[in-house]
């Protein structure tokens, strides 16, 4: 689940008067969801070259440099901030690993595929009753057709649900991921649930 908002400001707050500790115990905070969003980001085709918990570890050492300018200015929310960096890194390392010779518009988008993790993670948390869903969540047939659904999506609502259901990122922090307003994320967060759940409650009874 997300860290509590008003212990990372407080700590923000230690940290822009000084205290030191208070820089490990905002990075460590969060840690963990800063891997579960490498793993469930991550193409398969790199995960077998590279670790998750490297693009964290770097990730951290790139923001315990950077904290003191963030935490002056405070461009955004410290987690999207914090998961920014460990984005630009890890598509940095699908760029080089994966895409060196080929370069074409839209290869970005293509650099993170929809991995059968979060279609799991998407099917267990949208229809929170009875076992079918998530069965079915694990057959070819349906990880197909869902992956077929979520690409009718437009790109935001798509994202939204990803970092909302996958990523366990409030509202507030997916809109400053994707920069929209917060009005803007439930709107779309509203209508992509109510195309998928009709898939998924379709799936339920095959």
């Amino acid at each position: 689940m997300p860290s509590s908002g008003s212990d990372t400001d407080v700590l923000l707050e230690r940290l822009a008067a000084g205290d030191r500790q208070a820089a490990d115990a905002l990075l460590i905070r969060h840690r963990d969801r800063l891997k579960k969003m490498v793993s469930c980001r991550m193409d398969p085709r790199l995960a077998a070259r590279v670790s998750p918990s490297d693009v964290v570890q770097e990730t951290m050492i790139t923001a315990a440099r950077d904290l003191d300018s963030y935490a002056k200015n405070r461009p955004m929310p410290f987690y999207p901030w914090l998961r920014r960096l460990a984005w630009n890194r890890l598509m940095d390392l699908q760029r080089r690993h994966l895409y060196r010779q080929k370069r074409a518009v839209g290869r970005e988008e293509q650099a993170t595929p929809m991995t059968d993790q979060s279609l799991f993670e998407l099917a267990r948390r949208l229809v929170g009753h009875g076992p079918s869903p998530s069965r079915a969540a694990q057959t070819r047939e349906t990880r197909e057709r869902l992956r077929a659904a979520l690409d009718e999506l437009e790109p935001t609502q798509r994202e939204v649900l990803l970092l909302k259901y996958v990523e366990d990122m409030t509202l507030a922090e997916a809109a400053a991921v994707l920069d929209i307003t917060v009005d803007a994320a439930k709107m779309r967060h509203l209508r992509a649930v109510q195309r998928l759940r009709t898939l998924l409650a379709d799936l339920e009874h095959d």
